[in-house]
């Protein structure tokens, strides 16, 4: 019988347990125990916990906000300067200026259409191996683009190849700042992403020197080796530990309110059957419990014990990044039955995804320490992605999750826990090619009931739109410079202070967005309203006031459409909605990057005329801005339509 100090969560029924070769207590009817065992005696000990993430808000973070501001300038300042190829490939081949565009629009579209896939990658295996995987792939690309002997070569080297190296090393360098932040966390992303317009500053210059001084295919090469120093930065991409949560006296509270049968369905989470038949064979995180719901309860009563080891509010500054508690987490199944399949166990005749806390006998730390000390230990892999605010780059203050509770209350309530066959996979040394943490971010994150919602769907239409639009400026504005007469090296500088207004202008959306009362969808709405004008009569005046006029207010829309983004998807459709809203505009936005400049540049053949393109991309963000301006109204709509269906339903 297990000892008076076990906290037995075994189904109700189970009356007898043994412990078995492993160390474990098993009921009588074959169902493995969960339980929290404290023996003094031995000095060891054996916790029920759960792992959470809190960012440590500052310390390494920093060094971590700088590596990405870097992998930002180089990543993006070659893709904003891309438009500097386009003449001298299009001279060598003797290629129409929509083909040439193809090349570049590719690397644009690809660094985007690849971010699902990219995020699952880095969800499995973290961010560094994946941002140095990454450096080395767009490395290739670039070098090998040297030997291209005709644009379909550069189309694969360039665009395809390079493209997603540029997407391997953009999307873990920009999730991981907000994993390290919490209180200063707009602060750290916007900082981070300020790397794109101090790149755009940099490299136009830069490529259009080379190109002038060298030629295009050394240029390339110049690039791969400066793509590489992202491999360096990665270093700094280290994992965050997470805490250990401990849930037994928590459970012991619990159990004392609940009917043991009821608390053990707790644990073993319902999640219904229909889930397993997705496109992808798992559920969407949505589909799988907080650590809150799971271990409901812990809010409050654990944030003040924890706090005195050393988790304090969120007002407070972390000063360790060290787990508090002596025992990891693992996954093991509750109620577990032979039939069980990967994803969870039958409970009642459903099938359910099932999640335990880890049990781990962790003894005193006897040889060259003081006696009593314990040894901590922690899970390896945390998942970024099981986060419901990975993707979230504005002030945590505007979540309503975090207005109304403590920091460990939150964290709690917005990570998503894995499940028994997730943690299996992990330890497995075998090479398993989509292991389950893959698939279930690919699901999250290409979940396509969100088209249900009128809301996203209007948001999706205005970002393909938008980023159809988006790169025509920076592809053909030096070479429609060049044609009307203005000075080439003029003409590139424009092109530079687009990236100035940009870095200012994401700084100035960050502060806004933090202001109580102003709507982030009527300020992008008003910016990229304006944008798309001044494209449309940006050939009005080729004088070098009104173009750097021109560069001006373009930097401020494109800079209030990146940093705004996921704040007006947070306030329209819910935190729990981000990571699968971002998926699937990232998918639609590559897309639209990747046909844009090429049709841009049809436009351009077809009527000789370089006003053309810039005609067609300010059109085109106009209206992105124009059909989004009802969308409060819509909502609004959608909410109450869906309120009375659930009243409906529930009559």
């Amino acid at each position: 019988m297990p000892p008076q100090n076990t906290l037995d969560l075994a189904e109700n029924g189970a009356s007898e347990a043994q412990k078995d070769s492993n160390g474990s207590y098993v009921a009588s009817n074959g169902k493995e125990l969960v339980k929290a065992t404290v023996n003094k005696d031995d000095e060891s000990v054996e916790v029920t916990t759960a792992p959470v993430i809190v960012p440590p808000d500052g310390g390494w973070g920093w060094v971590v906000m700088m590596a990405s501001f870097c992998c930002n300038i180089i990543v993006d300042g070659i893709i904003f300067s891309a438009g500097s190829l386009l003449k001298p490939v299009k001279d060598e081949f003797n290629v129409s200026d929509a083909e040439v565009a193809l090349v570049t629009s590719l690397l644009s579209g690809f660094y985007l259409m690849a971010g699902p896939f990219v995020s699952a990658l880095a969800n499995r295996w973290g961010f560094r191996p994946v941002t140095m995987m990454g450096a080395v792939i767009a490395a290739i690309g670039f070098s090998s683009s040297y030997f291209a002997g005709n644009i379909i070569h550069l189309y694969i080297t360039y665009g395809f190849i390079g493209g997603i190296g540029f997407c391997l090393i953009y999307m873990p360098s920009v999730i991981t700042v907000g994993y390290y932040f919490e209180r200063w966390r707009a602060l750290a992303t916007g900082i981070s992403l300020c790397g794109s317009g101090i790149g755009t500053f940099i490299f136009a210059p830069l490529t259009d020197y080379l190109i002038t001084t060298q030629n295009w295919r050394i240029t390339l090469a110049i690039q791969g080796a400066i793509i590489l120093l992202c491999a360096l930065f990665a270093i700094c991409f280290r994992p965050i530990k997470p805490i250990q949560v401990p849930i037994d006296q928590v459970a012991a509270a619990e159990k004392e309110k609940l009917h043991e049968d009821a608390f053990d369905k707790r644990l073993a989470y319902s999640v219904p059957n229909s889930v397993h038949n997705t496109w992808m064979g798992v559920a969407s995180n949505a589909q799988y419990p907080t650590a809150a719901e799971v271990f409901k309860g812990s809010g409050q009563d654990l944030d003040r014990r924890l706090s005195h080891g050393g988790v304090k509010r969120v007002s407070e500054e972390r000063e360790t990044q060290a787990p508090l508690m002596p025992a990891a987490v693992e996954l093991r199944p509750v109620g577990e039955t032979d039939e069980a399949d990967e994803d969870g166990a039958l409970l009642n005749g459903e099938r359910q995804p099932v999640i335990v806390p880890k049990r781990r006998h962790t003894l005193s730390e006897r040889e060259g320490s003081r006696p009593g000390s314990r040894r901590v230990s922690t899970t390896d892999n945390p998942r970024p992605l099981y986060r419901d605010d990975i993707f979230f780059s504005g002030s945590l203050a505007r979540v309503p999750q975090y207005q109304s509770q403590t920091s460990l209350g939150y964290h709690m309530s917005v990570t998503r826990l894995p499940t028994q066959q997730d943690v299996r996979e992990d330890k497995d040394t075998s090479c398993k090619l989509c292991p389950q943490v893959v698939r279930r971010t690919l699901a999250t994150m290409l979940d396509i009931s969100l088209f249900k919602s009128a809301t996203f769907i209007l948001l999706a239409v205005s970002g393909f739109l938008t980023m159809m639009g988006f790169f025509v400026p920076f592809m053909f504005l030096v070479a429609r410079a060049v044609a009307q007469g203005m000075d080439k090296q003029v003409a590139v500088f424009v092109v530079s202070s687009i990236g100035i207004s940009n870095t200012v202008a994401r700084i100035a959306c960050g502060l806004i967005s933090s202001i109580k009362g102003v709507n982030p969808l009527h300020v992008n709405n008003i910016a990229i309203t304006l944008g798309g004008i001044a494209t449309i009569f940006s050939g009005y005046s080729m004088t070098e006031g009104f173009q750097f006029t021109y560069a001006t207010v373009f930097g401020i829309a494109i800079a209030c459409f990146s940093a705004l983004r996921s704040i007006i998807v947070v306030d329209l459709l819910g935190l729990e909605k981000l990571t699968n809203a971002f998926g699937i505009l990232m998918l639609f936005q590559g897309i639209a990057a990747a046909i844009g400049a090429p049709i841009a540049g049809a436009f351009m053949d077809a009527t000789q005329s370089h006003d053309a393109a810039f005609w067609f991309s300010g059109t085109l963000m106009t209206i992105s801005a124009v059909i989004l301006y009802p969308l409060n109204l819509i909502k609004r709509w959608e909410d109450a339509r869906n309120g009375k269906v659930t009243t409906k339903a529930s009559a």
